[in-house]
């Protein structure tokens, strides 16, 4: 992992929240509760399936860790984000994210394959990590991969927030929302999970592969009614959805079911603890450090803007000669009307930017703890009150660029990408702002 714009005192502070989230470490802590798990069980051997964008570190752990019963494995995850790592007993697949491919596909069924032929005498133990609903693709019968591309596409691009995005998941798929553990019963599940979703709901987390799933047919609908998609997704997206919300087809499995019986799901790493580490380092740095929420979200370049004003607010009445260093956390969204490049992190930026023009002692920092924000290699961008001069400088209109979604490029040329290459976590993005 590098940074481009130097060691400034907000990358330490980035730093810092992503070494909280490190997934093997996160799984690491683990390892003695998988083992006794496995030894009260009286269990044969453990298989491993992951897939996420935290795949390789959270299997690297397991097998340093626990080789001895581990019999097998499979890890999906995005292309490039397991290089360096070696495995033994652990087979790596590589597939597409945000938008499935058929990699990912053909890497599902062998996840598949390998619950099915687990039985009473096999632990089967779950890595599961941002990115997952994307990495992990099986569409049920009735729909193609090219239909699960199609809507998922429509859904990005309209903005549609992670729980709407995983509920019409969920309603297309063979193994979201809980079907995976059915694929597994009667085997024993223990997934250990690192979450990227706002208020960690297990269904929601790679679209819950292993959890009772709280939504419906019916509420996969709502979702495309909401975005005006209903007319625009393929036919047999909207025929299973609804036969599905007739009671024609069954529905995902719910709280209660027996299969459940057969399956514990811990979250070993989310965007809380990511803030709260960067708060300490920000202590140790000399600033009086809040942290706002680990719940943001909304239209990213809204969100932007308020954080300005938060900013500015708190700059005009602060008397203390200590720096303030304010911290949340969460994920936006963004509703791409323009044809420009960009990511949610980048809009952000380039809105608060907007917001604090020629403001003195501001600065900002929004980025993904992936290490990617939107289909760039940019993990996000750095901004402060003279971000939009230096645009103007090169001619360059921030409003013009934040309009056509082009917030990269206008980084690019005026300053301030965060480029940090694929950290090996994801527990959604990290805001900071710094005021002197």
């Amino acid at each position: 992992m590098f940074f481009s714009a130097g060691d400034t005192q907000l990358e330490k502070i980035f730093r810092a929240a992503l070494r909280a989230a490190d997934p093997y470490e996160s799984v690491k802590r683990q390892l003695d509760r998988v083992r006794s798990v496995f030894s009260r069980g009286g269990f044969g051997s453990v298989f491993v399936a992951g897939f996420g964008k935290a795949s390789c570190p959270m299997a690297l752990a397991v097998e340093e860790g626990i080789s001895d019963i581990v019999e097998k494995g499979v890890v999906i995850t995005r292309y490039g984000h397991c290089e360096g790592f070696d495995f033994r007993k652990t087979a790596v697949r590589e597939a597409g994210h945000p938008l499935p491919d058929e990699n990912g596909r053909k890497a599902a069924g062998e996840i598949i394959g390998l619950l099915r032929s687990a039985d009473k005498e096999t632990l089967v133990l779950c890595l599961i990590s941002g990115g997952g609903s994307a990495l992990l693709v099986s569409p049920r019968d009735g729909i193609t991969l090219s239909d699960k591309q199609e809507v998922t596409g429509l859904l990005l691009k309209a903005g549609a927030g992670i729980h709407e995005l995983n509920t019409v998941r969920k309603h297309l798929s063979g193994v979201k929302g809980g079907r995976l553990a059915e694929a597994a019963y009667p085997a024993q599940v223990l997934s250990l999970i690192i979450s990227d979703v706002i208020g960690d709901d297990l269904d929601v987390i790679a679209s819950g592969p292993t959890s009772p799933d709280g939504s419906t047919y019916a509420d996969a609908l709502v979702v495309l009614e909401k975005y005006g998609l209903r007319i625009r997704s393929p036919r047999s997206v909207i025929e299973v959805l609804e036969k599905g919300a007739a009671g024609l087809i069954p529905e995902t499995p719910k709280a209660g079911q027996p299969v459940f019986d057969k399956v514990e799901n811990i979250i070993v790493g989310s965007n809380r603890d990511a803030l709260v580490a960067g708060k300490k380092m920000a202590e140790s740095l000399g600033f009086d450090a809040e942290i706002l929420s680990s719940e943001v979200q909304g239209e990213a370049r809204e969100v932007g803007q308020e954080l300005a004003k938060k900013a500015i607010g708190v700059r005009n009445v602060r008397r203390s000669a200590r720096p303030v260093c304010l911290i949340s956390g969460g994920e936006t969204t963004v509703t791409v009307r323009g044809s420009g490049l960009g990511g949610r992190n980048m809009e952000l930026a380039l809105a608060f930017a907007l917001g604090i023009e020629g403001v003195d002692g501001i600065s900002f920092l929004s980025a993904g703890t992936d290490g990617t924000d939107g289909p760039t290699d940019a993990a996000g961008a750095i901004a402060d009150g003279n971000t939009v001069k230096r645009g103007e400088e090169k001619g360059m209109s921030a409003a013009e660029y934040l309009a056509n979604n082009d917030s990269y490029h206008y980084f690019k040329e005026a300053g301030g990408l965060l480029i940090t290459g694929p950290t090996g976590t994801n527990v959604m993005d990290v805001q900071l702002i710094a005021i002197e």
